[in-house]
């Protein structure tokens, strides 16, 4: 049957929505792109495919929701006023009681078009929908997709849907469709909470699966800087999902790179089967209709390189672990239960070893952190951004190099007397011990992934207890196959965020620690192979070659971190925005203002690659955060350079509307605000005066490390001025006067797009960059 049928996914109609929703270019929350090209288009196609589809036995029903609210969210508020979601919902004709949510969401971030994250997936569930809708056979459960226009704004439109609207009741689970990279696999890299039945379907049913439970426990550790409408579903609705997101190529993520032609129609394919696979396995099982009764524990998944899913139940690996362990502690106790003799010198000597490894382990992180921090202090951080093979040959030879002198060197001067059989044999079970202690410790914690210890305990234990001698270093093929397929996609995943990780932690750093781990683990169970050889020279002649080879090459700036190669760029990020700052006193009336571009780095290098371009932008007009103003005046670790200022069609308008005295002593301040579709507001409370209460959301209060109040507003179309209000408490002390005022506020306006998005010095100052710096761009208004 063609991918054409019915029930059967076409990718060619896919690409041409993706197409058409990415012609339009950024659409921005607020934006017409956004808020009505868009939508006029997803809304076509929807009613394209219910007229196609209304003699079959399912319905389709449309509605636009255009909801407004606030909430909470790591250490600030999020508002939202009218965004838009497009939410559809497909059921047999008589009905359903229980839905599956597949969501996407069709806006993107100014400056990008937004193809992977998220036009394609949104292209995807038109397809889905398409497929699902012309199906012949009546599905058991409804679906509803959810077209949500205003993720990028921290994850505002999800929320609206799943607490305000009336079909989330319904909702019984869910499948989040996103992107950290461009085009690629689709990975499933978090489920739940718990409901393991959600991992078996997407067992049973993934034609291409790809998924990990390392994933889950990176993400949900937050070492990634980033977060999905799955965490909006699962906290605020308290539904179990399963999140997939396209990870390849994030060098290009959020940027202008990240276009359809980037999109390999085989990708959207994959994607499609597979979402198409699952939805379909999800929306007839029996599972759904009570997905609460099936909640218990999590689920240990992962893929064999994408031919086949592993999955059983958390409380079950916690078995199989306990199982190793104890088998390792059988297997070791074996060999100390020989004669009292040989028994303390083998006891002796696996102590020795352990300890020999991981003193080796130590040594070449400790030389491995020198080369990094010779290589920083040199200017010369980031240089594998664009070779990301020069980093591995650089920090890999120099950790493994360390490994094998150390080794090299104890075979020598401690255990020449020592027959080198004897000394494989010893290192293979110090080996073990130190997996079967890691293994212990990550299943006493409650990590999931503690699959990937468990397999480097029992594989080894097979292949020694069972397998002949011949055989025997082919039982490690599994993990280690397995593990460096897990490595790859870690490398994939967090080398580019290096390239948007702007919190000053040294990135060769970060680099050097995940090549040093890689060559720990991968290392491990091949040690006996150095004392088994007669000589480690020419090894340690080659890799000291290739270490100092590619280390002048470093010195000497061969290695660019950046390229603006059409087919493979590798861009630095920046931010300029066109600023205007106004100060106010007690009264209201001017006390200052100023007007400039404001450039802030994305990455740990700073400006020091582009200021032989732009000499103006040097350290000399480096900012420094004023401890009095909310927001710090400016954004932090930027640069800033006076330019004439530029009045926008919609001038931010910030006034009081009321201030009175409450019967508890507080004092209730009104405000009216006019301005953009996106606005920010900092509230610093002074010495002695705390906020009680406010109106935004459910009125908890959340205050972040510099103790200020962040609230973050967007808003779509035709929204009425923002009016918010909040009560102070006034300090109880007389020593605090009350001519310095009870709280500073500062007030922002965004202009992303249109005439008001753009200025003649911001943009004669983007052309000044070189090719390979994707600026991000804005004006901004700022009162205090």
């Amino acid at each position: 049957m063609s991918s054409s049928s019915p029930g059967y996914f076409n990718s060619v109609r896919a690409r041409k929505h993706l197409e058409r929703i990415t012609s339009v270019g950024p659409r921005t929350i607020g934006s017409p792109e956004n808020e009505i090209t868009t939508v006029n288009y997803l809304l076509d196609q929807i009613e394209q495919i219910r007229t196609e589809s209304k003699t079959g036995p399912h319905s389709i029903t449309v509605d636009i929701q255009r909801p407004t609210g606030c909430f909470s969210i790591d250490g600030f508020t999020s508002c939202y006023d009218r965004v838009t979601n497009i939410a559809v919902k497909l059921e047999p004709q008589t009905g359903a009681q229980h839905f599956m949510l597949a969501n996407c969401h069709f806006d993107s971030v100014a400056n990008s078009p937004g193809a992977s994250d998220d036009a394609v997936s949104c292209s995807v569930m038109l397809e889905v929908l398409h497929s699902l809708a012309n199906l012949s056979t009546p599905l058991k459960h409804g679906v509803i997709f959810l077209f949500n226009g205003a993720e990028e704004n921290i994850l505002q439109a999800s929320h609206g849907f799943i607490t305000q609207h009336p079909w989330a009741q319904q909702v019984r689970a869910f499948v989040n469709l996103e992107a950290s990279g461009v085009g690629g696999k689709e990975l499933v890299f978090q489920t739940g909470p718990e409901n393991p039945w959600l991992v078996q379907a997407y067992v049973r049913a993934a034609v291409h699966p790809f998924a990990s439970v390392v994933g889950q426990d990176i993400f949900q550790s937050r070492l990634i800087p980033s977060d999905t409408d799955f965490r909006i579903f699962r906290d605020f609705g308290n539904i179990p999902g399963i999140d997939l997101a396209f990870i390849e190529n994030g060098f290009l993520y959020h940027t202008k790179y990240d276009t359809p032609e980037r999109i390999h129609i085989n990708s959207i394919q994959r994607a499609g089967d597979n979402i198409l696979s699952v939805l379909k396995h999800l929306v007839m099982s029996d599972e759904l209709a009570d997905s609460s009764e099936y909640r218990h524990g999590n689920m240990v998944f992962f893929d064999m390189l994408g031919l086949m899913m592993v999955a059983y139940p958390a409380h079950v690996g916690t078995v199989i672990n306990y199982m190793a362990v104890i088998a390792t502690v059988v297997y070791l106790g074996r060999k100390c239960m020989l004669t009292s003799s040989v028994a303390g010198r083998y006891m002796c000597d696996l102590v020795c070893a352990v300890f020999l490894l991981i003193l080796s382990w130590i040594v070449s992180l400790l030389a491995v952190l020198f080369v990094a921090l010779l290589v920083t202090l040199m200017g010369r951080s980031m240089f594998w951004y664009t070779h990301f093979y020069a980093g591995v040959c650089l920090y890999g030879s120099a950790a493994v190099s360390i490994i094998l002198w150390t080794h090299t060197l104890a075979k020598n001067q401690c255990y020449w007397i020592v027959s080198r059989v004897d000394l494989a044999e010893l290192f293979f079970d110090s080996s073990l011990l130190l997996w079967c202690f890691v293994l212990l410790i990550f299943t006493h914690c409650g990590w999931c992934s503690a699959y990937v210890p468990m397999m480097m305990v029992v594989f080894p234990l097979i292949s020694k207890l069972l397998l002949t001698k011949l055989f025997r270093d082919r039982g490690l093929a599994v993990p280690y196959i397995h593990i460096m397929f897990l490595i790859r996609v870690i490398f994939e995943v967090f080398t580019p965020i290096q390239g948007r990780n702007a919190n000053g932690f040294p990135p060769d750093i970060f680099l050097l620690l995940l090549v040093t781990l890689a060559t720990v683990i991968l290392s491990s169970y091949f040690m006996h192979f150095i004392y088994l050889s007669r000589s480690t020279k020419r090894i340690l002649a080659v890799l000291m070659s290739v270490f100092t080879l590619i280390l002048v090459l470093v010195c000497c700036g061969l290695f660019f971190p950046y390229s603006a190669d059409p087919s493979n760029p590798r861009p630095k990020r920046v931010f300029v925005q066109h600023i205007t700052r106004r100060f106010h006193t007690l009264d209201g009336s001017l006390q200052s203002s100023d007007s400039g571009l404001c450039i802030s780095d994305l990455d740990y290098t700073g400006m020091q690659h582009i200021t032989p371009h732009i000499p103006q932008i040097n350290d000399s007009i480096r900012t420094r955060c004023h401890d009095q103003l909310p927001y710090c005046g400016f954004p932090r670790k930027s640069w800033y350079l006076p330019a004439p200022e530029v009045y926008p069609k919609a001038p931010l308008k910030f006034q009081l509307l009321s201030r009175q005295e409450t019967e508890w002593g507080t004092i209730k301040m009104t405000f009216e605000v006019k301005g953009p579709s996106h606005m920010s507001l900092y509230l610093r409370p002074h010495a002695g005066t705390s906020l009680s209460s406010w109106s935004f959301g459910d009125g908890t209060l959340q205050f972040n490390r510099s103790r200020e109040y962040v609230i973050f507003y967007s808003r779509g179309l035709d929204a009425p001025a923002w009016t918010f209000w909040f009560d102070i408490q006034p300090p109880k002390s007389s020593d605090v006067s009350p001519d310095e005022g009870l709280i500073s506020l500062a007030i922002t306006a965004h202009y992303f797009f249109g005439s008001d998005g753009r200025s003649e010095p911001l943009e004669s100052f983007l052309k000044r960059f070189p090719a390979w710096v994707f600026p991000k761009k804005k004006r901004t208004m700022y009162k205090h």
